[in-house]
């Protein structure tokens, strides 16, 4: 009876949120929490095939989207928590927003959920995953997580409480994620990309970790992909990248369009691979996502050809139509995100026949952003004025809107083409009216503006609530 009710309770608790407006991704858990402590684990017990759970600080929600659209291509019926909410409320509001949540209802196959890297432990112990994803590592929410160490360690737990059961998949190229595979039972993937676009050891872009996990010597790289993923080993031979079972080659990055590569697996052999969200951090994402499902049994032609069909999710490279233009959406969260979004944006190398960039870039400093923002002192916002001859202007916005300034002008950056509007529907405004109309405005929001933004988009009539939008999104 008790969970019979803790169920009807968060489903009312839904219902009542959505026709408020709100998106009720956190609230429902909360209520059925509330009654019944352990439903998340009773809930789970119904599934067909378990559940997988990805994990890390950056990729959780696209990773999660892209093996979303190859398990539902291969008729799996999932629950998802498509929205991002990935703390234990949100897990148990995903099971309570499926259709499956009554007692009459079919089983669903496999929830497929993203969880906060600090959720991990208590995640696996409620729910006893099939397998557990883990994307990459760096710094993020300081004020919540601390020193990245802190961070790591919480995922480790998570996966020692697996104790052996099911597959751990680990991103090779980086240290932090590679070494949770050390010594650790039971099935462990690695997949990595062989050779990607490089940048040189000198440059400005954080660099997480440089030392070995077994000795603590300098890690010597041979080449840096992005942020400290790379090409790595220990000088004294205590620990090296380790080989990847699921292997990229040929990465064409493409663009904001997408990108393109070929993935070997070991095993079953090599097929072509098109991506529909840009970026070598989204090439980590689909091989993420590729690496789960097959360890799940979809085949490697049907899995490829399903994230060629992938949509990008709300906020992630989001393109959205706005009265003849185009607003190109980009969550950024901290340093190793925002530098990547910002060269997927600008691209390797400047391109003088393309119509100059426009930025909205707007900054809240709440609890689910992180109340620290020192982070924006740690992001390459000299590339922008390295190439502030591609960039037409900058709005500046949100509740650290002049922080943001800030940091422009310390960056180089001409203040002559910065304007700081702290209302975002103001902003939005402005941003959309200046300038030309050729090339799309390109938005960087942090978490909460980036869902302030959306729900200005839909009141105006530009987007559906993101509830509704899940629906295409895979």
């Amino acid at each position: 009876m008790r969970d019979l009710l803790a169920v009807w309770a968060g489903r009312v608790a839904l219902r009542a949120s959505r026709r408020l407006g709100y998106g009720g991704s956190s609230l429902p858990g909360q209520v059925a929490l509330r009654i019944q402590p352990a439903i998340l684990r009773r809930l789970a017990g119904r599934l067909r095939r378990g559940a997988v759970l990805i994990t890390g600080t950056n990729g959780k929600t696209t990773t999660a989207a892209l093996l979303a659209a190859i398990l539902e291509a291969a008729g799996w019926r999932l629950i998802h928590n498509r929205s991002g909410a990935n703390l234990i409320h949100g897990l148990v509001s995903a099971f309570l927003e499926a259709p499956t949540a009554g007692r009459r209802a079919p089983h669903p196959d496999i929830a497929l959920l993203e969880v906060d890297e600090a959720t991990v432990p208590e995640a696996v112990r409620e729910l006893r995953p099939v397998g557990v994803v883990v994307t990459n590592f760096s710094r993020d929410q300081l004020d919540r997580f601390g020193e990245l160490d802190a961070t790591v360690s919480l995922v480790a737990r998570g996966l020692d409480a697996l104790r052996g059961r099911g597959f751990v998949a680990l991103n090779a190229d980086d240290p932090l994620v590679a070494a949770l595979g050390r010594g650790r039972p039971g099935r462990v993937i690695y997949y990595g990309v062989a050779e990607a676009p490089c940048r040189a050891a000198g440059e400005a872009e954080t660099r997480e970790q440089r030392h070995c996990p077994a000795c603590g010597r300098e890690l010597a790289y041979r080449s840096f992909y992005y942020g400290h993923l790379g090409r790595y080993e220990c000088p004294g031979g205590d620990f090296a990248r380790p080989a990847s079972q699921v292997l990229a080659r040929e990465v064409d990055l493409g663009g904001p369009a997408g990108a393109s590569l070929t993935v070997n697996v070991e095993g079953h052999g090599e097929v072509p691979v098109v991506l529909p969200v840009p970026g070598l951090y989204n090439v980590y994402n689909g091989l993420a996502a590729l690496t789960a499902a097959l360890q799940l049994g979809v085949s490697l032609p049907n899995a490829a050809a399903a994230l060629a069909r992938a949509r990008p999710c709300f906020g992630r490279m989001e393109r959205i139509a706005i009265g003849g233009r185009e607003l190109l959406l980009a969550l950024v969260k901290n340093p190793t995100g925002f530098n990547q979004v910002l060269l997927t944006i600008l691209g390797d190398r400047p391109s003088p026949g393309r119509p100059r960039r426009r930025f909205l870039i707007a900054v809240n400093d709440r609890y689910a952003d992180g109340t620290d923002v020192s982070w924006l002192w740690d992001v390459e916002f000299e590339l922008l004025a390295r190439r502030e001859s591609e960039i037409e202007g900058i709005v500046v916005s949100g509740l650290r809107a002049l922080d943001m300034a800030v940091r422009l002008k310390y960056a180089g950056f001409p203040m002559s083409r910065v304007r700081c509007v702290p209302h975002l529907g103001e902003a939005l405004d402005v941003a959309m009216a200046s300038g030309t109309a050729r090339g799309p405005l390109y938005v960087t929001p942090t978490y909460t503006a980036m869902l302030e933004l959306r729900d200005i988009l839909t009141r105006r009539g530009y987007t559906p609530p993101f509830w509704k939008a899940e629906e295409t999104w895979s």
